[in-house]
C-alpha cells in the first residue's frame, strides 16, 4: 500500500516535515514491513517552468516528419528576466522545436530549459535539430515522470490550470511529494486504505484516531422508496448463498464529463500507485484508497429497468473493462440487468454500462461481497485488479453508505452534479458480524510471557476498535472448555477487522500494539541428558574410523529402480526382491525404496569420475526398506486424540523393516602419484 504523505496528514498527526523514511520505521513498530520510499521529484532538477505559446509553425522535412518550430515565453511579460544559464534567452523567450501537435498558440504548457534534467538522466541542453537550436523542450507526462502517455505534450489548461507563466513547475504539479510503500500481508486487509493506515498511525504513536466515515454516513440520506430497483438473488453455497448482502446505490446527474481530474486528486493517485483516466474514474478510485471500500459507477442511461446480483448462468459470457469477452463460470457473482451480466461483482466492470465521455447522469454502486467467491473469480479469470484485492481480504461491511456519501459528494464538488433523492440499501441477513470472543486475563501473559496488566489490555483491545464486556468469574472460557473464567472479557472485534476470530488474534494484538520490543528473548537451557546410548557409540566408532581411514562420507537419494534392488538387494542371482513402492515418486526411475545402499553409492561414484575425480573412496550409513508380509495394514488413526498401545503396534507392524547398513565403494588408486611413490590399484583387500 502506497500512502502519499499529503494525504495521511489529513486523518493522522503526521509531522509537516516527516520524511516517508520516518513514517515507514514509525509503521514498522507496529508490524508493517516497509517496501520502499517513492520520490518522482528526485529525478527532476533545474529550470522547469510553467511557459506559454506565442507561435507554432508547422514545418514538413524529407523524412515525411512534421515539427512545429514554437516562440514560448518563460518570463512573464514586461518582468526582469530571473533565469540565467547557457542557452537561455535574456528575453525571456525559448524558441524551441517540438513534435507534437496537440496544443494550439496561446495554451500554458511545462518548459524544461537548458541545465534541467529528467528522469533517466535525461539532460537538457541547446541542440540544433531540424534547421533550428532548440533551447529547451515542451514535455509531455512521461517525460516528466508522472504518468504514461506520450501521446502529446501536457496542456496545464486541460488540467484547469491556469498559472503565471514562469511558476515553477515542481510546485505546482505538486512533484515535490512523496509517498511510503509498506507490505500489508493478506490478514489485514483494512491497512489497504488511508483510514485504515491512519488507524494503525495513530496506535503507533499513541494520538487519538478520528474516524473520517461517522461524520460522513451522518450526512448519508435515509434509503427512499424511489431507489434505483436492486434484488439480491444468489443461490450459490458459499457462506450459506450470501455472496452480496449489502448493496448501496445513489445516483447523481449532470456532471460535466469534460471536466479534468483537480492536479491534487491526480497527484495523490499517482503516488498511490493508480493512473488516472477520467474524472468520475478518478473519484472512485479515490474513495477506495482513501476508505477502503471499492466502488464502481454505472452510465444510469444504459442500465436497464434493475440490478440483480446473482451467479452466473451456464454459457454466459461478458466483455470486461479490459475489452475481453469471457466465458463465465456457475461460481462467477454477476451484476446484472434486463439485458444480461453488466459486471463481474467485485472484480471488474463490464463494457456495455461503463462510465465514458458522454456519460451525464451516473449510478453509484457501494456493496459488500464475500471474500471466498470474489478471490475464487478473480484466480478463476486471471483478474486481479485493486476492488478484488481488498474484497478477498475483508471489506468493512457498516462502511457502504458513507463510502457511497463520499462519492456523490466529490461528483457534485468536482463533476458539477446534482445528488439525486434515490438512495438504496438493500440487505440481507448480515453473515459477516463478528461473533464476540471470550478473552482470559491471564491468556495473553500465558502466551507471550509478558504480565500485562488488566488496565492495559482493556486500553488496547478497545483502541483497535473492539467492546469489551466484563465476565463474571464462573464463565467459562472457550479455548479451554474444562477451566473456570477467574478473570475475563467477551470481546467483540470491530466491523473492519475480520481476521480477529480467535483468543490467540487478540492476544497478537496486544503484543503488536505494547510493542515486541517489551518481548523478553530468553535462551531455553537443554536439560541434563544421560549421553549416548551404546548402539549410537558403536555406531559413531564404525564411522569415525571410516573417515580416519581416508573415506568420503556422502548421502545418496533414498529412492531407486525396481532392476537396482533385484541386483543388489538379493540373496541370490534372478531373485526378485519386495519392496517399498512409492504413492507418488519424483520420476519413475526413482519408484521404489532401496533395499541396498549399493545403488546410490555407485550413482554418487559415477558422477565423480564424470567429473575428473579418479580416485575415489566413498561410503554411506543409512537406512534401507525390506517390507514384509503385513505392509500398510494399520489404520490410519483419527485426529485429536492419543493412540491407544495396540493401534500403535498395529501401525509399527505395518510399516517395512529398517535396518541401518553401511556400505563403502573404491574405485582408482589408493594415493594420487608422486616421485618415489607407484600408487596401488585398489582392490577387493581394501
Amino acid at each position: 500500500m502506497r500512502i502519499p504523505l499529503s494525504w495521511l496528514r489529513e486523518f493522522a498527526p503526521l509531522p509537516e516535515g516527516a520524511a516517508a523514511e520516518q513514517l515507514l520505521e514509525t509503521m514498522v513498530s507496529v508490524g508493517f514491513e516497509e517496501e520502499e520510499v517513492i520520490r518522482p521529484g528526485d529525478e527532476l532538477s533545474g529550470p522547469i517552468v510553467v511557459g506559454q505559446v506565442l507561435s507554432r509553425e508547422p514545418e514538413e522535412h524529407s523524412n515525411g516528419k512534421t515539427v512545429n518550430w514554437c516562440s514560448v515565453r518563460v518570463v512573464p511579460e514586461g518582468q526582469e528576466q530571473t533565469l540565467s544559464g547557457e542557452g537561455i534567452d535574456p528575453s525571456g523567450v525559448q524558441g524551441i522545436v517540438c513534435g507534437a501537435h496537440n496544443f494550439e498558440v496561446g495554451d500554458k504548457v511545462v518548459v524544461t530549459l537548458p541545465g534541467a534534467v529528467l528522469p533517466g538522466d535525461f539532460r537538457i541542453s541547446p541542440r540544433k535539430t531540424y534547421g533550428h537550436v532548440s533551447a529547451g523542450m515542451i514535455a509531455s507526462v512521461r517525460e516528466l515522470g508522472i504518468g504514461d502517455d506520450h501521446d502529446g505534450i501536457l496542456v496545464l489548461g486541460r488540467l484547469g490550470l491556469d498559472p503565471e507563466v514562469g511558476t515553477d513547475v515542481r510546485e505546482l504539479l505538486h512533484l515535490d511529494e512523496s509517498a511510503a510503500d509498506i507490505n500489508v500481508t493478506p490478514d489485514r486487509g483494512y491497512a489497504l486504505s488511508l483510514r485504515g493506515v491512519a488507524r494503525e498511525y495513530c496506535h503507533a504513536v499513541a494520538a487519538p484516531f478520528h474516524d473520517p466515515v461517522p461524520p460522513i454516513a451522518e450526512r448519508a440520506p435515509q434509503p427512499s422508496d424511489s431507489a434505483f430497483p436492486v434484488v439480491l438473488a444468489d443461490e450459490a453455497p458459499i457462506r450459506g448463498g450470501d455472496g452480496c448482502t449489502r448493496f448501496v446505490t445513489r445516483i447523481v446527474r449532470g456532471i460535466d464529463p469534460s471536466r479534468p481530474t483537480p492536479v491534487w486528486m491526480s497527484t495523490r493517485l499517482r503516488l498511490a500507485g493508480v493512473r488516472s483516466i477520467s474524472l468520475p474514474v478518478d473519484i472512485s478510485n479515490y474513495v477506495m484508497l482513501e476508505l477502503g471500500q471499492p466502488l464502481h459507477f454505472y452510465d444510469l442511461t444504459r442500465v436497464a429497468e434493475q440490478i440483480t446480483v446473482r451467479r452466473a448462468r451456464e454459457g454466459e459470457q461478458l466483455t470486461t473493462l479490459d475489452g475481453r469477452k469471457r466465458s463465465l463460470d456457475v461460481e462467477d457473482l454477476l451484476i446484472t440487468d434486463a439485458t444480461g451480466p453488466i459486471g463481474l461483482a467485485g472484480t471488474m466492470g463490464g463494457e456495455f454500462a461503463e462510465v465514458g465521455d458522454g456519460t451525464v447522469d451516473v449510478l453509484v454502486e457501494a456493496a459488500w461481497f464475500d471474500p471466498v467467491s470474489i478471490a475464487r473469480t478473480a484466480r478463476r479469470h486471471r483478474l486481479p485488479s485493486e476492488a478484488s484485492r481488498r474484497f478477498e481480504r475483508g471489506v468493512d461491511p457498516q462502511i457502504q453508505a458513507a463510502a457511497a456519501q463520499r462519492a456523490v459528494e466529490l461528483l457534485v464538488e468536482l463533476a458539477g452534479g446534482t445528488a439525486g433523492e434515490e438512495a438504496g440499501d438493500v440487505r440481507v441477513e448480515d453473515r459477516s458480524a463478528h461473533e464476540p470472543i471470550r478473552l482470559r486475563a491471564d491468556h495473553p501473559a500465558r502466551r507471550v510471557g509478558v504480565d500485562y496488566p488488566r488496565e492495559r489490555i482493556e486500553a488496547l483491545l478497545t483502541e483497535i476498535g473492539c467492546a469489551l464486556e466484563t465476565l463474571s468469574p464462573a464463565a467459562e472460557v472457550s479455548q479451554e472448555p474444562s477451566a473456570e473464567l477467574e478473570d475475563g472479557w467477551l470481546v467483540t472485534p470491530p466491523s473492519w477487522r475480520p481476521d480477529l476470530v480467535a483468543p490467540e488474534d487478540l492476544v497478537e494484538e496486544i503484543a503488536r500494539l505494547d510493542g515486541y520490543d517489551r518481548i523478553p528473548s530468553r535462551l531455553p537451557v537443554a536439560p541434563p541428558g544421560r549421553g549416548l546410548t551404546p548402539e549410537q557409540i558403536g555406531r559413531r566408532r564404525v564411522l569415525d574410523a571410516l573417515a580416519a581411514a581416508g573415506l568420503t562420507e556422502v548421502m545418496a537419494y533414498p529412492f531407486t529402480a525396481q532392476p537396482d534392488n533385484d541386483l543388489w538387494g538379493a540373496d541370490e542371482a534372478g531373485t526378485e526382491v519386495p519392496s517399498v513402492r512409492l504413492a507418488n515418486p519424483i520420476s519413475e526411475a526413482r519408484g521404489v525404496l532401496r533395499a541396498s545402499l549399493i545403488p546410490g553409492l555407485l550413482e554418487v561414484l559415477h558422477r565423480n569420475r564424470s567429473r575428473g575425480f579418479r580416485d575415489v573412496q566413498l561410503f554411506e550409513s543409512g537406512l534401507v526398506f525390506l517390507p514384509g508380509a503385513q505392509l500398510g495394514t494399520g489404520a490410519i488413526p483419527p485426529v485429536g486424540e492419543r493412540p491407544s498401545e495396540q493401534v500403535l503396534a498395529d501401525l509399527r507392524g505395518g510399516i517395512p523393516d529398517q535396518p541401518r547398513h553401511v556400505a563403502a565403494v573404491f574405485a582408482g588408486d589408493d594415493a594420487p602419484a608422486a616421485p618415489g611413490l607407484a600408487p596401488r590399484p585398489l582392490g577387493w583387500q581394501d
